[in-house]
C-alpha cells in the first residue's frame, strides 16, 4: 500500500493494482492528496469497496449505499430514508 509524492506538484497520489468483480487485475491511481496518510485511507477504503468483504463496518455500508443511492431517488424519498437510516439503524 504505497503513496508516492509527486515532485512537480508537492502532491500525494497512490498507484495500486485490484482485482475487479470480473476477476481482471486493474491498475487504479488517484491524484492531489495534501498528506500522505490521506492517500493511504482512500486506497484502503478503495480495496474494501471493492473486495466485498463481510468485514466492512455498519457505517462505511450506509456511506457507501448513500453515495450510490442518493443520485438515483427523489429528494423527499432519499430525506425519508436518510431519517429512517440515521435514527433507527445507526444508533
Amino acid at each position: 500500500m504505497p503513496a508516492y509524492k509527486d515532485e512537480k506538484t508537492g502532491k500525494w497520489y497512490t498507484a495500486f493494482y485490484f482485482t475487479n468483480w470480473k476477476g481482471v487485475k486493474e491498475k487504479k491511481m488517484k491524484r492531489g492528496f495534501a498528506k500522505k496518510a490521506d492517500a493511504l485511507q482512500w486506497e484502503r477504503e478503495f480495496l474494501q469497496q471493492q473486495t466485498a468483504d463481510l468485514d466492512m463496518s455498519f457505517g462505511a455500508f450506509v456511506e457507501l449505499y448513500s453515495r450510490d443511492m442518493k443520485a438515483r431517488l427523489r429528494q423527499n424519498t432519499w430525506q425519508t430514508k436518510e431519517n429512517i437510516i440515521q435514527t433507527k439503524l445507526l444508533p
